[in-house]
């Protein structure tokens, strides 16, 4: 129905029955040859469009200016664009979900300053992902939430076209403004706009891809970190070739794909930050260009890195043994506080155990870092006849987990309580597999 008709304005059934009839029937190359005269695309279309429809020529765009167009156009695009990703992202959570639980309590070294450091598990270390996707999932929940209509407001958003249309009557004028709204499939428009909605909309869309771009960069970076180590690697095929130069590699060049990607992303934001700042008075036109680049390439670019990362998250590798024999290999040394203890619990001085530990470690220090061997500073304390006492009890100091303090059961209060949560507005979308063209 046109609501302008049913406000009472003089349009008739025929007239709204041609547009309802034409309405697909875009002859684009008009539009392209009208363009190219009046040099204003909206003005291109309304005169193709008029072509089409003679008897309603005379009503089409009647008390409209271009941005109740565009920017309405916009802001359906932008709702829909959400609801595309949303889905994408959850089952991205969905998979790194499952990975977590899956190796929630096997030990692997945790690492600060790239330093081999404190023990965690493989899926702890998975959970800090996904907590920060978690973020992401709420801000782009709230930002498509927050989206409201433009509306009709008229070429200056004061609504005056309309009134002067309905006589003066400001009822029928809101009337109209609520009802194109709930139209277009929105609660709520702005109650106040220039010629434009706020551009500081664009950004509150913008700056959560872009903190998204940020997380993802950051998961990538860290698999590839761990893709060098040999401890997890991304999906490879069968037949792929990671170096045309090196048979032997397996660069993780989804992972790249990814961060590159995500760098083109983030730097996107600059752009609605930019044009929010410039925009004078009631509008001007240098927003324009610049946002019919920057919104979509934002949404095209999170698309195929959500897509990209749901790939890498279905098919992450785990070496247990690698991560096992760095484990040996680093173990020892942070395994010194527990012997002290334990030297202490059996009768031992706390100051003479801990001077002992520091000299045979120094001394295993100097073999790994100076000669290239093994760490040996378990062999060293076993061969000192000072440690006799804990000599029986080395396997249950040295077990790996008794290091990862309470990682396990962090995961899976984190997982039932933070993320499944999370995921329940789309398990009907949860299982739906992508084919990734590479």
């Amino acid at each position: 129905m046109d609501y302008t008709k049913a406000l009472g304005l003089p349009i008739t059934e025929a007239q709204v029955a041609e547009m309802e009839t034409h309405a697909e029937d875009i002859d684009f190359a008009m539009a392209a040859e009208e363009e190219s005269k009046l040099r204003h695309d909206v003005m291109a279309h309304v005169h193709t469009f008029a072509h089409c429809c003679p008897a309603a020529a005379p009503i089409i765009h009647l008390g409209a200016t271009s941005c109740y167009v565009g920017d309405n156009t916009d802001l359906i695009m932008l709702r829909d664009g959400f609801d595309i990703l949303l889905p994408k992202l959850a089952r991205v959570i969905d998979r790194l979900s499952n990975f977590a639980e899956k190796y929630a309590g096997l030990p692997t070294l945790g690492f600060t300053h790239y330093q081999p450091a404190q023990l965690t598990t493989v899926g702890k270390r998975a959970c800090l992902w996904l907590q920060d996707l978690a973020m992401d999932m709420r801000n782009l929940q709230r930002a498509r939430k927050d989206l409201r209509f433009r509306g009709v407001k008229g070429t200056t958003g004061t609504q005056a076209s309309f009134l002067q249309l309905f006589q003066g009557d400001h009822d029928k004028v809101e009337d109209l403004d609520r009802m194109v709204t709930e139209m277009a499939g929105f609660k709520k428009a702005y109650m106040v706009t220039g010629q434009t909605y706020s551009r500081k909309v664009d950004i509150d869309s913008l700056s959560h891809l872009a903190s998204m771009g940020a997380t993802i960069h950051k998961i990538c970076t860290d698999i590839r970190l761990l893709a060098n180590l040999k401890e997890i690697e991304e999906p490879f095929e069968k037949e792929q070739i990671g170096s045309s130069a090196m048979p032997y590699k397996r660069n993780p060049m989804r992972c790249e794909r990814c961060c590159s990607l995500a760098r083109h992303l983030i730097a996107l934001l600059a752009d609605p930050l930019q044009t929010a700042s410039v925009q004078w008075l009631e509008r001007t036109l240098d927003d324009s260009a610049n946002r019919r680049i920057s919104l979509p390439e934002s949404f095209l670019t999170a698309d195929i890195i959500l897509s990209t990362l749901q790939n890498i998250t279905e098919g992450l590798v785990v070496y247990p043994k690698v991560i096992e024999r760095h484990i040996r290999h680093e173990l020892p040394f942070m395994a010194t506080e527990n012997i002290i203890m334990a030297m202490v619990k059996a009768g031992g001085n706390r100051q003479d155990c801990h001077e002992k530990i520091r000299v045979l470690s120094q001394q295993a220090a100097t073999v790994v870092k100076q000669e290239g061997g093994d760490n040996d500073l378990l062999a060293r304390v076993q061969a000192d006849p000072y440690f006799a006492p804990v000599l029986g009890h080395l396997d249950n100091i040295l077990d790996p987990k008794t290091f990862i303090g309470r990682a396990p059961q962090q995961v899976a209060r984190f997982l039932s309580e933070e993320v499944r949560p999370l995921l329940e507005p789309y398990k009907a979308e949860i299982d739906v597999k992508i084919e990734l063209e590479l």
